[in-house]
């Protein structure tokens, strides 16, 4: 297999379009140490990442073959184990940060299955080749040197800094850029561990998605059930959303429920629609569809695709609604903040 630097023999070579980043990071102020450990290794870009990035399964798999993939029985039982084992922490978590604990779960489930598999990709190295790739190169420079910020502030060490084939970071699979302006210190020891930390982790989760727009007590969306003659008055009716996410454009803007169920949309069991449901938009799969509300936006802030979003949803809804905690909280006081130890 031909390396990934002779794709295209008109661009720079690894080696020299490195030379330009080394330059650059130290004019951003960034360690000379670190540049050396992080950058110094590097010899040539990484074929098999640019073969995962060509090749996204969210973006290839339908949404009802990716749901029945991820959300097999082992992961809902291991959610539910996970939900009962850190319980007294997530409550604590969602008091701060109004939350739900079951979606902040279900996250980190989908996420990295509950830290068993956040990653075995160095960062710098998986950064650096998607970066050096034309496909999306501004994007991934960009999170480059916001790696190489996370070192140099010595918040890991560069052995540590494994993850995704995109650069994703720790069980929260957080992209540099967001671990900068996301990730939190709970436990108050001074480091944001997103890596071993189930504090850190729970945190972080919760800010990014409040920080996301998440609405405290709100649900994330339901299945429903839309007929075929009510797909067609759908269609022909109801607008699509905008936006740079394509997951937005494939889903119809927001529409009160009353108007949901003129048009035919029920529930899966062909009841009609909960009065007091806010409005919502449809999301529709080859044979499944959805209802989705507000929340639902901020899940797709953290991956842009609706098998992603609607299984984290689903995985929420399959941990139980059993107990006061996986409901969440009712009405509370403001809570006071934990101050990060690195801002």
């Amino acid at each position: 297999m031909p390396s990934a630097q002779s794709v295209d023999p008109t661009r720079p070579s690894f080696a020299e379009w490195l030379t330009g980043v080394r330059a650059e990071a130290l004019a951003r102020g960034i360690r000379p140490a670190i540049v050396e450990e992080a950058l110094g290794p590097l010899e040539e870009p990484l074929p098999i990442v640019i073969e995962r990035d060509r090749a996204q399964a969210e973006a290839v798999l339908p949404l009802e073959k990716y749901v029945d993939r991820r959300l097999t029985k082992k992961l809902v039982t291991t959610a539910r184990e996970r939900f009962r084992q850190h319980r007294a922490l997530l409550e604590k978590v969602t008091w701060s940060y109004g939350v739900s604990p079951r979606i902040i779960v279900a996250v980190w489930g989908l996420e990295s299955n509950f830290g068993r598999f956040s990653g075995r990709y160095p960062t710098i190295a998986a950064l650096a080749t998607l970066a050096w790739d034309p496909r999306r190169s501004p994007f991934f420079r960009d999170e480059l040197f916001n790696a190489l910020e996370v070192l140099s502030r010595g918040d890991i060490d560069v052995s540590r800094m494994r993850g995704s084939w995109a650069g994703a970071m720790g069980d929260v699979q957080f992209m540099p850029s967001s671990y900068l302006k996301y990730a939190e210190d709970f436990d108050g020891d001074g480091k944001r561990d997103i890596w071993s930390t189930p504090a850190d982790i729970f945190a972080s989760i919760a800010n990014y998605l409040k920080g996301h727009g998440w609405l405290e007590g709100e649900p994330w969306g339901r299945p429903v059930k839309v007929s075929d003659e009510a797909a067609q008055k759908i269609a022909a009716s109801v607008a699509h959303r905008t936006g740079t996410c394509q997951a937005t454009r494939d889903m119809t803007v927001m529409l009160p429920v009353k108007e949901w169920q003129q048009l035919g949309v029920r529930l899966p069991n062909g009841a009609p629609l909960p009065a007091a449901t806010p409005d919502a938009a449809l999301v529709s799969g080859a044979t499944k569809q959805f209802l989705v509300y507000v929340n639902y936006d901020a899940l797709l802030e953290y991956n842009c695709a609706h098998s992603y979003a609607i299984s984290v949803g689903l995985l929420a809804d399959r941990i139980g609604s059993g107990s006061a905690l996986a409901r969440g909280p009712a009405r509370r006081a403001a809570p006071t903040r934990r101050k990060r130890a690195r801002l």
